[in-house]
């Protein structure tokens, strides 16, 4: 039988006066709400604990995998068209820069235009000027961009510099034996910069609209230039490819892991990663072909290249295992979408694939304070 006393004695000493009427003292409450503050904290650091378990145990199988991965092949894309890396049994390296250097060549001279850009484009007016492609240009990225105003002239001397730099080019390009569209086309770049410059320079000034003319008579060049670049790299990928498969044999092969590394500007249809689709296990390449976009070039990409996929290869049979009856949650979990994914958008009521942009602010958005969506 529970008695009044030990029915009073099963609780603190608060929740006992409270009971009975009596108004507990202060240092009595403060101690009671300090113990259950502190039961608390114990339980989340032990809920807590099991993620650091879990942590520990993923980093260590990662780890151990790591040196297991085999056969890979790494790409760190660069100027002269990519450095190719194939791995075997964890340590055995080679490393190839496979694509001839008529690849490096046209692309520099493409690169012209965008050389000038980077040296006028803080003078710019920070107005989008009338120009043909106007409403392609965002107000607000202009208007960082061009944070010096085109009453300033520091452009003026780097860009002298720079048209030395052209110049020389200019002068020698006839000895560099090129082939003669890539050298006609190329000429017609660097003249068209050179002219540019000069005029700019001349008058000092220039404008969105100005350069808009110049850079747009250079295109069918540049486009020419493209067209010899990729030959380059495409003759040159493949033929290592060709080799390396030979190497390791049919069976390795089809089993192939490729990681390539790129900024994120070219993450999406990376040159390097259309070539070598073609030449890897079609039936494997959706899942053994990884474009990994980084934020900079990593000081040691081998690394990062294979540390990024053991958590992938361990991820695909985790997420079976461990999501047995959801695959589409499985998928996240192997994917690249986060695992909570599905949810949130089940939550905020967007439907999967869509894109969640289109749905105004304020309208069963993002919440906007006091009602107000942007103008």
């Amino acid at each position: 039988m529970v008695t009044r006393r030990g029915f009073i004695d099963g609780m603190s000493a608060a929740g006992a006066a409270t009971l009975l009427g009596i108004t507990p003292p202060a240092a009595a409450t403060s101690l009671a709400d300090a113990t259950a503050a502190d039961t608390e904290l114990k339980a989340r650091d032990a809920m807590r604990a099991t993620n650091v378990g879990m942590r520990s145990s993923y980093a260590a199988l990662k780890s151990a995998l790591i040196s297991r991965l085999s056969p890979v092949i790494v790409v760190q894309n660069d100027a002269t068209g990519g450095r190719f890396t194939l791995i075997q049994q964890g340590s055995e390296r080679e490393s190839v820069s496979p694509v001839p250097e008529l690849f490096e060549l046209a692309k520099s001279i493409s690169h012209v235009p965008q050389g000038i850009f980077s040296i006028i484009a803080a003078y710019l007016s920070d107005k989008v000027s009338p120009v043909p492609n106007a409403d392609r240009i965002d107000p607000h990225d202009l208007d960082m961009v061009a944070f010096e105003g085109p009453r300033a002239e520091g452009w003026i001397s780097p860009l002298r510099d720079y048209a030395a730099t052209l110049g020389s080019a200019r002068r020698q390009l006839g000895k560099a034996d090129l082939p003669k569209e890539l050298e006609i086309s190329c000429g017609k770049i660097l003249d068209e910069a050179l002219t540019f410059i000069g005029d700019s320079v001349m008058n000092k000034t220039f404008d969105m609209a100005s350069f808009e003319e110049f850079s747009g008579r250079t295109y069918p060049s540049i486009r020419m230039n493209m067209k010899f670049a990729a030959a380059a790299q495409i003759s040159g990928v493949e033929g290592l490819m060709r080799e390396w498969r030979l190497k390791i044999g049919e069976e390795a092969w089809k089993d192939l892991y490729t990681v390539v590394l790129s900024i994120w500007t070219t993450s999406e249809l990376n040159q390097a990663s259309i070539i070598i689709r073609r030449c890897m296990n079609p039936a494997k390449v959706a899942t053994h072909l990884i474009d990994l976009p980084t934020v900079e070039v990593p000081r040691d990409p081998i690394f990062v290249a294979l540390d990024n996929l053991a958590r992938i290869v361990q991820d695909n049979v985790s997420a079976e295992m461990v999501f047995p009856t959801d695959p589409l949650v499985a998928d996240a979990f192997k994917g690249k979408e986060d695992l909570l994914s599905v949810e949130i958008l089940h939550q905020t009521g967007v439907t999967a694939g869509a894109p969640t942009a289109s749905r105004p602010a304020g309208a069963s958005g993002c919440p906007v304070r006091e009602g107000k969506a942007w103008s």
